[in-house]
């Protein structure tokens, strides 16, 4: 957590922003994020929920790379 806290200084200790790109980072998105209507994700804080729809999430993240790493168990 504290090197995040370097990374994310506006964010909560902890709290990771799903918008990498508004503090440098490359984003990776799972496939299955893409066929998501609606997303929520914590906002900065661990008290904030964002809601988005797909379309809206894709924006926020135009150079992601998208692939398929995560299984349904």
């Amino acid at each position: 957590e504290p090197e995040a806290a370097e990374v994310f200084p506006d964010c909560a200790l902890g709290a990771v922003p799903p918008v990498g790109a508004c503090y440098g980072l490359g984003v990776i998105i799972d496939t299955s994020i893409d066929q998501q209507q609606e997303l929520y994700f914590e906002g900065g804080d661990h008290a904030t929920l964002v809601h988005v729809n797909g379309a809206e999430f894709a924006r926020l993240n135009p150079q992601a790379q998208h692939g398929s790493f995560s299984a349904r168990i």
